[in-house]
């Protein structure tokens, strides 16, 4: 079975994109599961769709790349169960740093050219650690907004494939395609780990403390002076 773990920020179009890999496939063998914080209706809607077996993961009061990474495995035993060649997990992408990709597996990050052309630095760890970068709702932008956008994802990434799409009647999607079918199954799932370290969440706001500033609080803190010398993972 191969693994795709897709990635990025809210409405950037991941479930469009994901909708159009499985529009692609030759066979209907895949399996879908989304994770979000509050709700989700995407796995009904692609199950309805495509008629694949489709589940979500509502984390709650648990980060959302946290909480998929604590269940891919579980995940991955559902999915060849229901005789899946193909696992596509979408995260929630709410912090623009979780960086939920594992070895063996595919990472797609998902970004929208309508986003600003700095906002690829502000989700490098997002896209660093990614093997594709699709950037959607190109139709919507200038060649020179596509081009600067396309740059900034460059320095962040120098190696990360670039697909641009309008996920939407999936224009370019056969380069992601390609990328997929030159995919390699997982080996041996139970040897599967994180390619980079997610942020930490160890203070006291995490376990309910409500009062501000950092003198009412212990565990990984800031101040506002040094503010800059935050922890970057890798």
């Amino acid at each position: 079975m191969k693994l795709i773990i897709v990635a990025g920020p809210p409405s950037a179009g991941k479930t469009a994109v994901i909708r159009q890999i499985l529009s692609h496939l030759p066979e209907k063998t895949a399996a879908y599961l989304k994770i979000d914080v509050i709700y989700a209706n995407e796995d009904e809607e692609i199950a309805r769709e495509f008629g694949i077996p489709a589940r979500k993961v509502i984390s709650g009061d648990l980060c959302p790349d946290h909480a998929g990474i604590t269940v891919l495995s579980d995940a991955l035993l559902w999915a060849e169960t229901e005789g899946a060649g193909l696992l596509i997990v979408e995260s929630a992408g709410l912090c623009l740093r979780c960086t939920p990709y594992t070895t063996e597996s595919l990472g797609i990050a998902v970004l929208s050219a309508i986003s600003g052309t700095h906002s690829p630095y502000k989700m490098s760890p997002m896209i660093a650690l990614a093997d594709a970068a699709v950037v959607t709702r190109i139709d919507l932008v200038s060649q020179a907004e596509k081009e600067v956008f396309r740059e900034a994802i460059r320095d962040v990434a120098p190696t990360v494939e670039i697909v641009e799409t309008n996920a939407v009647i999936g224009t370019g999607m056969r380069y992601l395609m390609k990328i997929i079918d030159e995919l390699l199954p997982i080996a041996d799932p139970a040897a599967l780990t994180l390619r980079g370290s997610p942020p930490l969440g160890v203070c006291t706001v995490c376990v309910g403390k409500k009062q501000i500033g950092w003198e009412n609080h212990f565990g990984v803190i800031r101040k506002l002076e040094g503010a800059d010398t935050l922890f970057r993972g890798e």
